[in-house]
């Protein structure tokens, strides 16, 4: 057999062959070595910054109280317009318009409700069957000019209500199209608002064009707030709208009430509520709506709480917060 063999090198011509890789390097001066550091501790004394000291690092600056405008007093001889608002979800906005205007019409006032949510629940908790609806809050907005004939009777002697449904998904798309579209809602009520003593809007937890249509027709806002986390986060943002909404479509626009909601004897909640009484102590409505069973039963029978059993929890405490909204809306 022919070829060629490789063999193992030895120790010593492994040896001088790396002796010889290292003699083809280019020399490198010796670098010196750090042996040890000393570091000396000096104190520096700073003075207060300047009052007129920028910071170039952060922009950050206090935050001003919040400040949440109280409504104008309601023109003589029409309604008084309330929407009932958060953007938070789950918050009781749908339970607070249906008890409160069961309470105004159980005192003898005419109420009109406005279901601007297109889940619809209001027409639910007032015993309204909507499969029998053909006019809703959509046609409403759409075509002001049907706002008469858009009202249906409730479970509720004294209180109308406008139904919303699910028709409401998808109309802001429709209204983009429309002149005057924040104001749709202003010219539907408008012929309505002499026959009733007050007219309440549930609206959707979201600022979309129907909500903004709400609050420009209104004279004031009602804000339920669940004593839980968030909740004063949910109000500064709220806040904003409101002097947005002040600025540039609607300067009547106030808030008539804070209301507490979904409200438990835990440290927690106690703590929300202490805060928020702080930052609007002649905002927050008393007492708090107390969590309670036979509250959240009433609807499934489409009948409010006043009917379904008055002396619980939520019954006593609806009752003493539409006492107070009675006297600041001017309806006692």
């Amino acid at each position: 057999m022919s070829g060629t063999l490789n063999t193992p090198l030895s120790a010593e011509g492994a040896r001088m062959s790396a002796d010889e890789d290292r003699a083809s390097l280019p020399e490198v001066e010796a670098t010196p070595l750090v042996v040890d550091v000393e570091f000396i501790e000096v104190e520096e004394e700073r003075g207060l910054p300047r009052l007129d000291a920028v910071d170039e690092i952060s922009t950050a600056r206090p935050r001003r109280p919040l400040e949440l405008p109280r409504g104008a007093a309601t023109p003589e001889g029409r309604a008084r317009v309330v929407t009932v608002i958060n953007q938070k979800g789950g918050v009781g906005k749908t339970t607070s318009v249906i008890n409160i205007a069961s309470q105004m019409a159980l005192r003898g006032h005419r109420v009109l409700v406005v279901d601007a949510d297109s889940q619809g629940n209001c027409a639910t908790g007032l015993g309204v069957d909507k499969s029998r609806v053909s006019t809703t809050t959509r046609d409403l907005l759409l075509s002001p000019e049907c706002a008469v004939d858009s009202r249906h009777a409730t479970a509720v002697e004294g209180v109308h209500i406008i139904v919303g449904d699910r028709t409401l998904v998808g109309l802001e798309q429709e209204m983009l199209r429309q002149l005057g579209r924040e104001r749709r809602m202003t010219e539907a009520l408008a012929p309505l608002l002499p026959h009733y003593d007050l007219v309440l809007i549930d609206t959707p937890p979201s600022l979309g064009l129907v909500t903004i249509n709400a609050l420009v027709a209104s004279d004031g806002i009602v804000i339920p707030v669940q004593t839980e986390y968030f909740a004063l986060e949910g109000l500064a943002m709220l806040a904003g709208t409101i002097r947005e909404v002040r600025g540039l479509l609607n300067p009547r626009l106030g808030v008539d009430g804070v209301m507490l909601t979904m409200h438990a004897p835990t440290l927690l909640n106690n703590q929300v509520a202490a805060e928020v009484k702080e930052a609007f102590p002649e905002l927050v409505i008393e007492p708090p709506i107390r969590r309670n069973i036979r509250l959240a039963e009433a609807p499934s029978h489409g009948i409010p709480i006043h009917l379904h059993d008055p002396k619980s929890n939520g019954g006593l405490d609806y009752q003493k917060v539409a006492s107070v909204l009675e006297s600041r809306w001017g309806l006692v």
